[in-house]
C-alpha cells in the first residue's frame, strides 16, 4: 500500500442529489420544494419563529424569571480550606489575597465539608448552620454579616 494508492472505502462517499434534473431523477418539476408559497421560491426567506405576521408564541406567552447576574460571583468555601489559612480573622479581602475565592468575588459562604481543628472568626462572612456549629466547636466565631 502506497499513499498514492488510498482510496475511500466502497459506498463511503456519494454522489450529491442534484435537484431539478427531470422526472426520472424523482426531484424533479418542483426539486422537493413543494407548491408555491414563499419557500418554493429563490431567495424565499423568513426569521426563526416567524409565523407569516401573526403574533409570535414567543411573544404571546408572559415573561417569567429572570438569570441573576451576581450568581456566579457568590463563592462557596469548605472548611478544609479554612484550615489552610494562616490567619485566625477571616473577611472576603483575607481569601481573596489566600486565593481561595477569586478578586472579583462579591460574598463568600463557608459550607460544612472537611475538618476545623483550629479557632477561626469569620467577619462579613457567610456560613450554613452545620458550618456555624462546626466552627463554634473548634472555638472559632461566626460574626453576623
Amino acid at each position: 500500500m502506497e499513499l498514492n494508492n488510498l482510496k475511500p472505502a466502497a459506498g463511503a462517499k456519494r454522489a450529491r442529489r442534484r435537484v431539478g434534473r427531470g422526472i426520472g431523477s424523482g426531484l424533479g418539476k418542483t426539486a422537493g420544494r413543494g407548491h408555491k408559497g414563499q419557500t418554493s421560491r429563490a431567495g424565499g426567506f423568513h426569521k426563526v419563529g416567524f409565523e407569516g405576521g401573526q403574533m409570535p408564541l414567543a411573544r404571546r406567552l408572559p415573561k417569567r424569571g429572570f438569570t441573576s447576574l451576581t450568581r456566579a460571583r457568590n463563592v462557596e468555601v469548605r472548611l478544609s480550606e479554612l484550615e489552610k489559612l494562616p490567619v485566625g480573622e477571616i473577611d472576603l479581602l483575607v481569601l481573596k489575597q489566600a486565593g481561595v475565592v477569586p478578586n472579583d468575588a462579591l460574598s463568600a459562604k463557608v459550607i460544612l465539608s472537611g475538618k476545623l481543628m483550629k479557632k477561626v472568626a469569620l467577619k462579613g462572612v457567610g456560613a450554613t448552620k452545620g458550618a456555624k456549629a462546626a466552627i463554634e466547636a473548634a472555638g472559632g466565631s461566626v460574626a453576623a454579616e
